[in-house]
């Protein structure tokens, strides 16, 4: 079967199933932070996350590169090039272009071409906070992914995503789950965003989501718990299902050395051994 063909959320139930994993590694290319032997080369970047990927691709059920790390040292053509490689020897790997977009239509056309014919990414990321005009752009795209920013990690996202929007003191972020899962998801791709550092939320999400697939960005740097978070997210009777959890810094500069590739990959397995068993003790 070719994978290219699936749509994202085929992609990501083969892989979960495939690959035994529920853990993306997320590329967050710093360049102050490569090694030295790559810093200032002109495909230093490029070559950083190829081998991360290259040693972290059997622990994983998608890769989720952002987008602003490459745009800000004009790495453009650098992104363009990961993405290639990794659709051409992990094609069974989504892969999701971390972006964030949130405009009126007609400029989202533009964002879902970029995302999707340019980078050739299978699913993007995007804000919600203008309504579904601005997102109903990407759900053209047969068998891609929308994944909509939910309830964010970001200690500042409380400032918006808690106030209260209905006479029954429902917060922003739950009216958010209930519009994409039950008037939005008119493709079937939609998926959320919804932070680790807030698992009792991630249990609100999953009660009004059933079994959409959630974007867990937190664990690692950001800190949040394996535990706590997975039992949030698990979806009854289908465990090691449901959830992409992110783990970005963590992984990419778990050495600063030549080494730095193992080091991901050694950082990459603990987590996904560490998910693996958070799965199996959340059905007990």
């Amino acid at each position: 079967m070719n994978s290219r063909s699936n749509t994202f959320n085929q992609q990501l139930q083969s892989a979960w199933a495939s690959q035994g994993s529920m853990l993306c590694v997320g590329f967050d290319p710093d360049p102050k932070r490569l090694p030295s032997a790559l810093q200032g080369k002109p495909e230093g970047i490029f070559e950083f996350c190829r081998e991360i990927a290259d040693a972290t691709a059997d622990l994983v059920c998608a890769f989720k590169p952002q987008f602003a790390y490459f745009a800000s040292q004009r790495a453009e053509a650098q992104l363009e090039k990961l993405i290639k490689h990794l659709k051409e020897k992990y094609p069974h790997i989504p892969v999701i272009l971390d972006s964030k977009r949130g405009d009126i239509g007609s400029t989202a056309d533009h964002y879902a071409l970029e995302a999707f014919e340019r980078y050739g990414a299978d699913a993007i990321t995007v804000n919600p906070y203008m309504g579904f005009d601005t997102i109903e752009p990407y759900l053209k795209h047969a068998g891609k992914g929308v994944i909509v920013l939910c309830r964010t990690s970001n200690p500042g996202g409380s400032d918006l995503q808690f106030l209260n929007v209905s006479p029954d003191g429902q917060p922003l972020y739950l009216h958010v789950a209930k519009l994409a899962a039950q008037q939005w998801n008119s493709s079937g791709q939609i998926s959320l965003v919804v932070g680790a550092t807030f698992p009792e939320e991630i249990a609100k999400v999953r009660a009004i989501v059933g079994e959409m697939p959630l974007l867990i960005p937190g664990i690692g740097a950001q800190g949040g718990d394996i535990d706590a978070t997975v039992k949030a997210g698990a979806i009854p009777n289908k465990p090691g299902t449901g959830m992409i959890i992110n783990s970005s810094r963590a992984i990419l500069y778990a050495s600063s050395g030549s080494d730095f590739a193992e080091a991901a990959r050694a950082v990459a397995l603990n987590t996904r051994d560490a998910l693996r068993a958070a799965a199996a003790k959340s059905f007990y």
